[in-house]
């Protein structure tokens, strides 16, 4: 299997995408800033977009590192949705 290459792009509506360079199919991450938020960045919404999808990329690769995938697979029980706000 060859490896995947990685881009991000600015989408035609002004959002910021991580795809695969050499895959038409939907982005793997899209990033939308509305409009406030973008007069507040100045014209740096392209780094922060970068930022954030390394610091995804970052926490995705700290948070499997520490998930025991053996343990309690697929019983999910009385799941209940649960919200963090930051």
């Amino acid at each position: 299997m060859s490896p995947s290459f990685f881009e991000i792009v600015e989408l035609p509506n002004g959002d910021y995408a991580l795809r695969r360079v050499d895959d038409d199919a939907a982005p793997l991450v899209r990033i939308s800033f509305s409009p406030e938020a973008k007069e507040m960045m100045a014209d740096r919404d392209m780094s922060i977009a970068k930022a954030m999808i390394a610091a995804g990329i970052e926490a995705t690769g700290t948070i499997s590192e520490e998930v025991d995938w053996g343990e309690d697979e697929g019983d999910f029980g009385d799941a209940q949705p649960h919200y963090t706000l930051h």
